[in-house]
Formats: C-alpha cells, structure tokens, sequence
C-alpha cells in the first residue's frame, strides 16, 4: 500500500486492527509477548492453534520491516512454533507469511503465520509448475541482479 501524503499514512495506522491489538483496544488470545512482538491467536485458522506472530511497530509488511526487527521477529516465531507444536502435540508447522494483496495480505500489517499441521488435516499448497528448459538459470539471473 503507498501513501502519497503523511496524513493518511497516520490514518491507516490508526485503523489498523493489530496495532489496536497491539494498544489492547481490541482482545486477543495472546500466547506471547514482549518489549518488540506479539503473537496471538488467528480467529480465522486453516488449523486449531494457527498463530500470528506481529511487530508491535506497524509496518505493512516485509518489504517495509527494519532488518533489526525482522531478525528479532523470526526469533520469536521459531519460539512460538517450537511451543505450538509441543503445545498440541502437532505432526509438522508451515510458517507463512503473504506480502501483498495478490499473495494473499488481508491486514496489512507485517505478521507470520505459525499453522500447526497434522496428518490428514487436507490443507492444500496448491499446485507446482515445472520450468521449461533454460527458464530455471534466467528466473535465478534475474532474482540474483536484484540482491
């Protein structure tokens, strides 16, 4: 999302449903905290015990994050993962995380999904494609001229 003026920068922010978790304005199911991080139950989960892990900071999403911040975020997801899965005795964890309307954003406020699996739950991940030939080495070459 691009703003073009402060104001409504300032005004998303203010709407924003995690920062007013975040603010305790909205509850939550939370199940860890500190000074950086939140993470909380999702009240919409593809599996019991789905969990959101967020910077208390708003920022929209990875491409937005501080490096410090997202280092400490993935501390605090595979501490969160580590408890989900011995927490409800899961077979497996997905972490997940949608940047972007089209890859699936609908709160635009950086946040990873920590989604316990178990056998047979019917979770799907969509169907594969295969690269035609010499597709793979330029899709690479492309991705490595933008580091």
């Amino acid at each position: 999302m691009i703003f073009t003026h402060l104001s409504d920068r300032l005004l998303f922010m203010e709407n924003c449903i995690f920062c007013k978790i975040v603010k305790g304005e909205i509850p939550s199911f939370k199940v860890y905290e500190d000074e950086h991080s939140l993470a909380f139950l999702d009240i919409h989960p593809k599996n019991q015990g789905q969990t959101l892990v967020i910077p208390k900071e708003h920022s929209e999403n990875i491409y937005a994050l501080s490096d410090e911040i997202m280092a400490r975020l993935s501390l605090v997801v595979k501490k969160v993962a580590v408890a989900v899965k011995n927490g409800l005795n899961a077979d497996g964890i997905n972490i997940l995380m949608n940047n972007e309307e089209t890859a699936g954003q609908i709160i635009f406020h950086t946040h990873i999904h920590v989604v316990p699996r178990f056998r047979n739950d019917n979770f799907d991940h969509g169907p594969h494609i295969e690269y035609k030939p010499g597709e793979a080495e330029i899709v690479a070459e492309k991705i490595k001229s933008s580091l």
